[in-house]
Formats: structure tokens, sequence, C-alpha cells
């Protein structure tokens, strides 16, 4: 089975995809997906559904998970995200894949052991789960990390 992670975000959008064959999980690809901040929203938003889109017709994946949409201490970036979790979510409908929903905690609870652990250490897992990854920066590991807790986590909550 190929599960494609997704960390949205308006900047920069982290993608991941890994093969789950029973409990041995192999890293399939990954990247990041950034937009021109000074590009119109509509335009910004267009750009990232249409590389989610470019990315499930190149590698296929079975189901996707993203993180859940969190609250931030201001509300235009929170509206912000909340855009580009929609671009993001609607790619993923246009191309019939089921899209989990999981939580920053569960992640880090499923891909680390604590859900209060740090990007550093989830990062450093990441190298011991999928250690032949080149990772495409930080937005990348956290989308894998999203795919690793979904595959852990059986595509629920």
């Amino acid at each position: 089975m190929l599960i494609l992670g997704l960390d949205p975000s308006l900047t920069c959008t982290g993608w991941g995809v890994i093969r789950v064959e029973g409990p041995r999980l192999t890293h399939i690809a990954n990247g990041q997906v950034a937009t021109n901040a000074k590009a119109p929203l509509p335009e910004r938003l267009l750009h990232l559904h249409d590389a989610v889109i470019a990315v499930i017709e190149t590698y296929q994946p079975d189901r996707a998970a993203a993180e859940e949409v969190f609250v931030n201490k201001n509300p235009q970036s929170t509206l912000k995200l909340a855009h580009a979790r929609g671009a993001v979510l609607t790619a993923c409908g246009r191309m019939s894949l089921t899209v989990a929903e999981h939580s920053s905690r569960l992640v880090k609870k499923a891909v680390v052991g604590t859900g209060a652990a740090e990007k550093t250490q989830v990062q450093a897992m990441l190298k011991v789960l999928l250690p032949a990854a080149k990772i495409a920066g930080a937005d990348a590991a956290d989308a894998l990390a999203v795919a690793i807790a979904d595959a852990h986590l059986g595509g629920s909550k």
C-alpha cells in the first residue's frame, strides 16, 4: 500500500510517499511545494492544488493523510493554513483519494512515542525508520511523519 502524507501550508506544503508492507516501511519519494508570496491568493492555491494532483498522478497512492488544522495565535495565519488545506484536500478529492486527518500530537506520538516530541526528535526518528530517504526539507519531513503515523494508525484517528 502507498500512503501520501501531506503537511499543508500556504508558504510551503510538504509531501511524502511511503510504501507499507506489513510492519515494513519504505521511502518512495518526498518534496515540497513552495508558493510565491507575492502572487495573488487564488494563484497560490491553484499552484498547490495542481502540484498535489501531479504528485498523485505520478505515485498513484492508495490513500492520503494530512495533519489536522491547528489554531495559531494569529487568526490570519490560521486562515491562510485553512485555505492551503482546502486546496490540498480538494486535489485529493478530485483524484478520488481518501484522506485521513491526524493531529500533530498524534503524529508525534506514532512516530516518536510521545505527543510532546520536538521536531528534531521526529526528524531523528525518520532517519531510523526511513534510512535511505533524502528528505527535501522540514515540511517534507513533517509530511513523511504524517504518512508513517497513518500507516501505524491504519488510516483512522
